[in-house]
C-alpha cells in the first residue's frame, strides 16, 4: 500500500509564521514590503539610466517591442534584486521606518 500526501498541502512552519493576526506585525510587514518595493523602483532607474549611457550599436533594430521587452525585463531583475536583502537600500530605510513609528519594537 502506497500512501503519499502531496507537500503542498501540509502546512509548514513557515507558511503558518507568515499568517499572524498581530496587527503591528501585519503593519511591520506591509512596510517591509514596501520599503522592498522602493528598492525595486530605484534598481529599475538605475538600470534605466545605465542603459542610456550604453551607445546602440545598430545590430538590432530597435523598435517597440524591443523597447518595451527590455522595460519589461529590467523590471523584473530590478524585483530580483530587491528580495531578501537586496542592494540594502531597502533594508536600511526598513530600520529608520521601523524606528521612527514603532520605537518599542524589538525585531
Amino acid at each position: 500500500m502506497n500512501i503519499s500526501s502531496d507537500p503542498r498541502a501540509i502546512p509548514t512552519t513557515s507558511s503558518l509564521k507568515n499568517q499572524t493576526t498581530d496587527p503591528k506585525d501585519q503593519e511591520l510587514r506591509k512596510l517591509r514590503n514596501s520599503c522592498r518595493e522602493f528598492e525595486a523602483i530605484y534598481i529599475n532607474e538605475m538600470y534605466k539610466t545605465m542603459r542610456k549611457s550604453v551607445p546602440d550599436s545598430g545590430l538590432f533594430k530597435k523598435d517597440m517591442a524591443n523597447t518595451l521587452y527590455q522595460e519589461m525585463l529590467d523590471m523584473e531583475m530590478a524585483k530580483q534584486t530587491a528580495q531578501g536583502d537586496g542592494m540594502g537600500i531597502g533594508k536600511a530605510m526598513y530600520e529608520q521606518l521601523k524606528e521612527q513609528h514603532f520605537p518599542d519594537s524589538g525585531s
